[in-house]
């Protein structure tokens, strides 16, 4: 990854040599005054400077593929038969080489946390900042990993500007339009899939306040589904959500919206379950609610799976063996769950961030919860471990 670096140093290493200094740029200036040999070295050691604090960077601006010459150890996405994917923090990304070998080696799908949300993109009526974004599908392409975009629409996140927009419904329109289609377009043939719309629903059925239902009614659901495929007819079009693992009244909401949205020809063409679950959540009600969701005859997506085991626990804790144990059988049990449903329904199963160390969760407490794969040191936990041995392709 950083080998133009080292060659950088190198070069200018040798340049800064006192024989280099000697036998080269003075055999045709004639013999330097000190003074003279004085400005030359301080040049050199202005160049080792920059290089030290720019090059570096300038290269991680730039992904490159993150394989090496020697055999990598098999990973998660080596022994399942359904993609696994986890959601990517831009700035780990950019800077933390542990975090960006582990995601070559483990994942063959992910997700922008943060850097493909409406403030993080459009944060002004006619500014589009793709940078962060563009780093992210720039490093999945060059690493041969699938990109799901996360998310076009929500209550959440919308940038100052939007929600003091003042217009008619058609503008309002033109508004939501603009922005599906601007993002949408930038990235087609580049971002397999996308949520299109995120959390519409409160958990008794109804539809949640926001801007968006404001001005627009519910119809804001369809259009931003019908806008997006028409700038990309082959992009994997969903509706992700929360909660509705547990079945219920929201579930029930999400599964109507989809049927109707398939009667009418609304193109969508899955649904995804957050499941920011729990250790002590039931099995078979993890695994009915995936056969309930399969029924309705669209790709599932788990779109941010995260096993939490801090229940009757202080804000900060450690892991001991015996929960990593019951984390661990958890995430059997829904790994197996998920592969039992039809095989073309397998969308894939991503996880919300990649380690501990980046879960939302620990970001204000240290020690907070352990609830992905990975541990605070990037290690494979009890829960990966099983996955390996126990979840086999098929």
């Amino acid at each position: 990854m950083l080998k133009g670096v080292a060659v950088r140093f190198d070069i200018l290493f040798l340049f800064a040599s006192n024989n280099f200094c000697k036998n080269f740029p003075f055999a045709i200036l004639g013999t330097p005054t000190m003074g003279f040999r004085m400005r030359y070295f301080s040049i050199i050691i202005f160049l080792l400077y920059f290089s030290s604090a720019y090059g570096t960077q300038l290269l991680i601006n730039h992904p490159q593929s993150e394989s090496s010459d020697t055999v990598a150890e098999p990973g998660l996405k080596d022994v399942l038969s359904f993609p696994i994917g986890a959601a990517v923090k831009i700035k780990l990304l950019r800077n933390n080489a542990v975090y960006r070998k582990l995601i070559v080696q483990q994942f063959n799908s992910i997700t922008a946390e943060n850097a493909m949300k409406f403030n993080s993109l459009h944060p002004e009526p006619t500014v589009f900042r793709w940078s962060d974004a563009d780093y992210i599908v720039d490093f999945a392409k060059a690493n041969n990993i699938r990109v799901h975009g996360h998310t076009l629409i929500w209550s959440k996140f919308n940038p100052k500007w939007v929600t003091e927009f003042q217009g008619s419904r058609t503008d309002w329109e033109n508004l939501l339009k603009t922005h599906v289609q601007s993002i949408v377009s930038h990235f087609q043939g580049k971002v397999a899939s996308w949520d299109v719309v995120n959390e519409a629903f409160e958990d008794n059925g109804n539809y949640k306040s926001c801007i968006w239902l404001e001005k627009l009614g519910p119809s804001y659901i369809e259009l931003a589904f019908r806008y997006a495929h028409e700038c990309d007819p082959d992009a994997l079009l969903f509706y992700n959500d929360y909660g509705h693992e547990f079945g219920g009244r929201k579930l029930q909401a999400i599964l109507n919206m989809a049927k109707d949205f398939k009667r009418r020809g609304v193109p969508i063409s899955g649904l995804g379950l957050q499941m920011h679950t729990v250790v002590r959540m039931e099995d078979a009600k993890i695994a009915k609610t995936l056969r309930t969701v399969a029924a309705a005859g669209l790709k599932v997506h788990i779109s941010e799976l995260e096993v939490s085991v801090r229940y009757q626990k202080p804000a900060s804790f450690i892991l001991d063996s015996n929960l990593a144990l019951q984390q661990a059988e958890k995430y059997r049990a829904i790994f197996q769950a998920y592969q039992s449903i039809p095989k073309w329904q397998q969308f894939g199963i991503t996880t919300w961030n990649v380690a501990d160390a980046d879960s939302f969760r620990n970001s204000k407490i240290k020690n907070h919860d352990f609830p992905l794969l990975f541990d605070l040191n990037y290690k494979p936990k009890a829960a990966h471990d099983v996955l390996m041995k126990r979840i086999r392709k098929k």
